[in-house]
């Protein structure tokens, strides 16, 4: 076999080698395709999931080393993976929060509710109530509460149902207390009658003597 052969059946094996690899790669990349966006849509899906989920609970959450809060709800959903990380509240919250001597400080009540961890903040939204230690309520669809600063407030319309009147307006801003607040842009003050019965001791006796 002469040198020019050698090289000919040389470039021949490289030909062939190329062909069988290209052909190998051609087989199976797609699959190593397919399972590498299997792999990553399982790590996804995996992260998308709570990693707690917790059904009917009545839960207390201390702050500092003492009790706080009081949580009611029919799911509770903890997604620390996500980012940022939250709890989620989507079938409903109602929420006590105490003072140092553990009394009722305002109760929450909200149709969806989402506490963002790094933030603080909760977030409450539809139907949210809240009642103060004064017995002042509180009712607007959309409510945040930012813990860190001890602020409550909101953008959209609210109500303030007071003893002795009801204010309405857009913009709020309160104290965590719920003690002391402010409308940015108040549309109207209205005065709570006096729904009390009638003594009707007197119109009886002078029926009586009629």
């Amino acid at each position: 076999m002469s040198y020019r052969q050698i090289i000919l059946n040389s470039r021949n094996f490289i030909s062939i080698t190329v062909v069988i690899w290209t052909t190998v790669m051609f087989l199976f990349f797609p699959s190593c395709i397919g399972k590498e966006k299997k792999f990553a849509s399982a790590i996804n899906e995996k992260d998308s999931l709570p990693d707690m989920h917790s059904i009917g609970v009545v839960s207390y959450v201390s702050d500092s080393g003492m009790i706080r809060y009081k949580i009611v709800t029919d799911e509770w959903l903890v997604f620390s993976k996500k980012n940022p990380p939250y709890w989620a509240f989507e079938k409903g919250l109602y929420l006590e929060k105490f003072d140092t001597l553990f009394r009722v400080d305002a109760s929450i009540k909200a149709d969806t509710a989402y506490y963002h961890e790094k933030k603080e903040i909760w977030e409450l939204r539809g139907n949210v109530h809240i009642q103060n230690q004064l017995g002042d309520k509180f009712d607007t669809e959309l409510l945040f509460w930012d813990q860190s600063k001890e602020r409550i407030y909101s953008d959209r319309f609210i109500k303030i149902e007071q003893e002795d009147k009801i204010l309405t307006g857009y913009g709020f801003d309160s104290n965590q207390e719920m003690t002391e607040y402010e409308i940015f842009t108040p549309t109207g003050i209205f005065t709570v009658e006096d729904t009390a019965p009638t003594d009707t001791t007197n119109i009886s006796k002078n029926t009586n003597k009629q």
